[in-house]
């Protein structure tokens, strides 16, 4: 799998019948390691290793419901009240991440709320807090640290 702009972390794997799985720690089973989840597991780990978030908030691959569709997000983090803090938005590192892209995670945070948003591809990382009242979001440098 190709090289991302995440800190080096070390995973788990299988292999079974000629595909690679990779262990997600979040949803306790090995998932097959497609680009995307490639993504999605730095992603988990960057979250839980360097910005403190509790395994305990983060919630991944699980569907809403928006203007009557089913969708997925990728990844969620918690606030300890039940609200949500962060969406995250992965893309496979082909994926160029364009106006599309935020569009999605803007879609998603209107059945979700979040207070802030992030959209990664592995290779580029865009983060973004939300003004509620003005109906738009702000770009940021990071995302906050657990605290």
């Amino acid at each position: 799998m190709q090289v991302l702009n995440f800190p080096k972390f070390t995973f788990r794997f299988k292999n079974s019948e000629n595909k690679v799985s990779i262990f997600d720690a979040i949803r306790k089973k090995f998932v097959i390691l497609q680009p995307e989840e490639w993504v999605r597991q730095h992603c988990v780990q960057y979250l839980m290793d360097v910005k403190g978030y509790p395994k305990s908030l983060i919630n991944v691959e699980k569907e809403l419901k928006v203007n009557d569709l089913k969708k997925r997000y990728d990844i969620v983090i918690f606030n300890p009240d039940g609200s949500i803090h962060l969406i995250v938005e992965c893309k496979a590192p082909k994926i160029k991440i364009k106006q599309d892209t935020f569009d999605q995670v803007a879609r998603y945070n209107l059945a979700l709320n979040a207070t802030y948003l992030m959209v990664t591809n592995g290779l580029n990382h865009y983060y973004c807090v939300m003004d509620f009242e003005a109906e738009k979001y702000s770009f940021l440098e990071d995302i906050p640290d657990y605290s």
